[in-house]
């Protein structure tokens, strides 16, 4: 069951911090570490000066490290997030719920 529809359905006009709310309420529980392969929704703050960045990923992880991890951001490629700038935890998207979250206006860019 896709727990992610009705946000869809209702996201015309929001702000993708609106939308993005709703949408870790719906993902709930959550975890602090992710697992490799699988995708995930959280809250970001880049910490590199002078840089764009998506403050409201969509990622499926690609490796676990001691300073955090890396993964494929769906609104903007290959990326590395350190533990110490993720801002909420990680909210597992389901397989099933993918396309839909996928097609929810939550990219935030933002420079740091």
């Amino acid at each position: 069951m896709d727990r992610t529809k009705k946000i869809l359905a209702t996201s015309a006009g929001k702000s993708p911090t609106s939308i993005m709310k709703e949408l870790l309420e719906v993902l709930t529980p959550s975890v602090i570490v992710p697992e490799v392969d699988k995708y995930y929704v959280f809250v970001y703050r880049a910490k590199t000066k002078g840089i764009t960045y998506d403050q409201h990923p969509l990622v499926i992880v690609t490796g676990i490290f001691r300073w955090g991890f890396t993964g494929w951001n769906m609104h903007a490629g290959p990326r590395r997030y350190t533990w110490g700038e993720v801002i909420t935890n990680l909210y597992e998207v389901r397989d099933d719920e993918l396309n839909t979250v996928g097609k929810l206006p939550i990219a935030l860019f933002k420079q740091s």
